[in-house]
């Protein structure tokens, strides 16, 4: 499969953007008073495991962008 090279930008601009964006939301949650009591609250749970699906997910979109561009400077 061939990506052009508009879209292979794109999706490493996903992968940024995830990166830049999941953090900060876990950051957020983290600080709700739902988050803790005596311990991880399922609130908290569900959003760290969303967090690090999220994550993963940003990081292949975003080596799968990097692949295909550097794929389109070779030819």
């Amino acid at each position: 499969m061939k990506l052009s090279r508009p879209m292979s930008l794109f999706l490493v601009a996903f992968g940024v953007w995830s990166w830049v964006i999941w953090p900060t939301f876990m950051t957020i949650i983290s600080k709700d008073p739902r988050s803790f009591s005596d311990g991880p609250t399922p609130f908290f749970t569900v959003h760290l495991v969303l967090v690090i699906v999220s994550l993963v997910l940003g990081t292949v979109i975003g080596v799968l962008g990097v692949r295909g561009f550097l794929a389109t400077r070779r030819r």
